[in-house]
């Protein structure tokens, strides 16, 4: 190839190469957008997001009992 061919070879590249980053920026944008989403009716943006309920008035477990037990080896107290 001589130096006239190459450079427009590189010149070629280079635009397609910002081509594909402009398109992927664009696609990134089109997909956070949807993401996102806009939502027309303000009770669904301002509906309930917590509910209370009543703790029990001890906890569940009040003292912890292991299930395995094991003795003691030879030469330990």
């Amino acid at each position: 190839m001589n130096s006239k061919t190459q450079k427009r070879v590189k010149l070629l590249s280079a635009a397609i190469g910002a081509s594909a980053l402009v398109a992927a920026g664009a696609v990134g944008v089109v997909i956070a957008n949807e993401q996102a989403g806009t939502a027309s009716d303000p009770e669904i943006r301002l509906g309930a997001t917590a509910t209370t309920t009543t703790p029990p008035p001890s906890p569940v477990t009040s003292f912890a009992v292991p299930v395995v037990t094991a003795t003691t080896p030879a030469g330990f107290r």
